[in-house]
């Protein structure tokens, strides 16, 4: 099974604690795209998964994603925190 691209966004905003509503604010967009990306229905463009990236403070699946990690392994990291 390949882990979908939006399910690990969800997961680094959830482990930063904010939700659509709010990552919407930080990013300038709405609450619907922020739902849609993470249902892989939208593909966020560069600007915008580097802002994901900035709020959610989640450096570590960006350099994970750039060095062919994975997306089951990125995902067992960015779980290990979620709720903690």
């Amino acid at each position: 099974m390949i882990m979908k691209f939006g399910a690990i966004m969800q997961a680094c905003r959830e482990r930063a604690g904010l939700s659509q509503e709010q990552m919407a604010e930080r990013l300038h967009r709405t609450q619907s795209c922020i739902s849609k990306i993470e249902k892989d229905k939208k593909v966020p463009d560069m600007s915008t998964f580097l802002l994901w990236v900035e709020a959610t403070g989640a450096k570590d699946v960006a350099v994970a994603f750039l060095c062919g990690m994975d997306g089951i392994s990125i995902m067992q990291n960015v779980m290990q925190f979620v709720g903690g």
